[in-house]
């Protein structure tokens, strides 16, 4: 029996979520968009990857309303919409937009607001969002070229994205166990507050909402929620090693391909460049030359292909490098063109008999995955918290996707060599 229908904004953030859940006993199918039929619809719960998280407004929730559609005529009763854990987003949405449509499409007038990952270092302290001991608006996503996140506080940026009255539950009243949750959420109702920030400190709070949030409809947040949600809903006697063994790694031939810019993707591509093979794509090759220039990006991999560790392809740069590259081309055609030799290099990839893939960036696995035609996958094991392998259901293919500020610096090697493959 489904129990949870999962709505995500893109395409790791999906991963990452559904990682959460199958670690805590939910059996979890993960599709690529809105699947046009009921594949493996026996998982009690379903994650459906977006690509909303920074289209235009009426696009994401466009998207999202068919979501909740397609979610609701397979019988589902609850829902989750996953966002980052650093709530990326602008003063216009997408986050507030999407919240209001799908509270108003299921009449609801109360959901809760909860980014926080603790253990990712994403914590919410009097309605204010942390990276680790920084601000929101003090880490590096101030500077993020799409979403630069400038405010911190939660309740302000959902005033500003969204049409209802935010509230805040406080660190203390969590400390005082779900009942005392449940009752000031029936208070905040009365008082026809809408989004109620929920502070987040450390896993037990994460165990309290999900214990005062079970019969929700309607929850919002990053991954972290879902693990006190999944362990409510679990079997007691749940095989959580089983669920993740459907996921577990194929294949022989392996490759890295990093387009993310975020601080850690940065660190974790300097590292992997002292340990193995590494290519840098150059963004003008890309714009003049795409065809071809894949082409001879594919040869190298093939050419490194019988190293210890797997080639890597990277677009990843620093801030400063990023201005530049932006200034010159544009940030939206240089990113496209990236994109754009991606799909190609792993489409190409793949014929020539690539089965792994190790991806940094959510749009960029995204990318990868709507050119391998990866539509569906098992959650497998993981990898870092939030990231999992993935097994296709219907290819001999296994993917880690890997949201930009997720892992540790030794991330690409140890999802290579901790995990073994058929």
């Amino acid at each position: 029996m489904m129990r949870l229908g999962v709505i995500a904004d893109d395409f790791t953030g999906a991963t990452d979520i559904a990682s959460f859940l199958v670690q805590n006993g939910l059996s979890t199918i993960q599709f690529n968009g809105i699947p046009d039929n009921s594949d493996a619809l026996e998982a009690q719960a379903i994650v459906i990857s977006l690509k909303s998280r920074s289209c235009p407004v009426e696009q994401a929730v466009e998207q999202s309303l068919a979501a909740l559609s397609w979610l609701q005529q397979q019988g589902c009763e609850r829902f989750y919409f996953k966002y980052c854990s650093t709530f990326d987003s602008t003063e216009q949405g997408n986050i507030g937009p999407v919240t209001d449509a799908l509270l108003a499409a299921l009449n609801e007038t109360q959901t809760v607001i909860c980014p926080a990952l603790p253990v990712n270092g994403r914590t919410v302290y009097q309605g204010h969002l942390f990276v680790g001991e920084q601000l929101l608006s003090d880490s590096g996503m101030r500077h993020h070229p799409v979403t630069p996140m400038t405010d911190s506080n939660l309740l302000r940026l959902m005033t500003r994205q969204a049409r209802g009255k935010a509230g805040l539950i406080a660190a203390p009243l969590l400390d005082q166990g779900a009942e005392a949750v449940r009752s000031q959420l029936n208070n905040m109702r009365e008082q026809n507050i809408n989004y109620v920030v929920l502070d987040t400190l450390n896993e037990q709070h994460l165990l309290t909402q999900g214990e005062a949030l079970r019969d929700m409809r309607l929850v919002t947040g990053g991954s972290g929620l879902a693990i006190g949600l999944a362990r409510q809903w679990a079997a007691a006697d749940a095989d959580h090693s089983s669920a993740e063994e459907a996921g577990r790694p194929q294949g022989q031939r392996a490759v890295v391909i990093s387009g993310s810019c975020s601080q850690m993707t940065n660190r974790q591509v300097n590292a992997y460049r002292q340990q193995a093979p590494a290519q840098e794509v150059l963004v003008r090759r890309c714009l003049e030359e795409t065809q071809s220039y894949a082409q001879q990006l594919c040869d190298w991999v093939d050419a490194n292909s019988d190293q210890a560790l797997a080639p890597m392809l990277f677009a990843t740069a620093d801030a400063q490098q990023l201005q530049a590259i932006q200034q010159q081309y544009g940030a939206q055609r240089s990113s496209e063109a990236v994109e754009s030799l991606f799909a190609a290099v792993t489409k190409e990839l793949k014929t020539r008999g690539w089965q792994r893939f190790i991806v940094a960036g959510g749009e960029t696995s995204g990318v990868v995955a709507q050119s391998l035609g990866v539509t569906a996958f098992h959650i497998g094991p993981t990898i870092s918290p939030g990231v999992p392998w993935v097994r296709d259901i219907h290819q001999p293919l296994s993917l880690a996707l890997k949201s930009g500020n997720f892992g540790d610096e030794d991330f690409f090697r140890r999802a290579q060599t901790e995990f073994s493959h058929d």
